[in-house]
């Protein structure tokens, strides 16, 4: 089965061709002549999921999916959330991202956070949603180098270590988006099958 991640982001889909079955080949929007950033201005993660998977179909009519994902915290009501990417601008630049977030939980007590991925598909026209989500909580200061994003200021409960502290198999058995694409490649697998 042929499919389209509509991301841009080579973090995202190496983490996510790590996850498929050999029986799904993935393509990117820049192999079909997309090039640039896919639209993502809708109010949820379920909205942007939607917003980029259908920006793909309409040009290429061919099967596809996207992603959004957000970091929510509790002590700043569900911040940065949807915005996650441009919590400290439009240049969606994840160290300046960082110190923001770190500098807005300077005199939090609560550092519960969750990840949570939302997963739209467009497979023949139809679509579907698929979400997966880990929890948390932020850290005071960074820790590791691996991974992408927040991971560096993101301990999943249970464990003693950030994302960016593990390896890309181990952050993938736990993570929102592993959740998500685990629950993505079921469905295929079920249509395939």
């Amino acid at each position: 089965m042929d499919l389209i991640f509509a991301t841009n982001n080579l973090h995202k889909l190496e983490e996510v061709s790590t996850m498929l079955t050999k029986s799904i080949v993935l393509s990117t929007p820049s192999q079909w002549g997309i090039i640039g950033d896919i639209p993502e201005n809708q109010p949820t993660l379920e909205g942007n999921a939607l917003q980029k998977a259908r920006y793909i179909y309409d040009r290429l009519h061919k099967s596809c999916f996207a992603d959004d994902t957000g970091l929510e915290v509790e002590a700043l009501n569900g911040a940065p959330g949807v915005h996650s990417a441009r919590y400290a601008g439009e240049a969606k630049d994840m160290q300046a991202n960082m110190e923001k977030l770190l500098r807005d939980m300077k005199n939090a007590d609560n550092r519960s956070a969750r990840f949570r991925t939302v997963i739209a598909l467009v497979l023949d026209g139809k679509e579907y949603l698929f979400e997966g989500e880990v929890k948390g909580e932020i850290l005071h200061s960074k820790a590791g180098c691996k991974g992408f994003g927040y991971d560096p200021l993101f301990r999943p409960s249970g464990y003693d270590v950030t994302f960016a502290e593990m390896g890309l198999d181990e952050k993938n058995k736990i993570s929102h988006r592993g959740k998500a694409i685990r629950q993505l490649v079921n469905f295929l697998n079920q249509c395939a099958g």
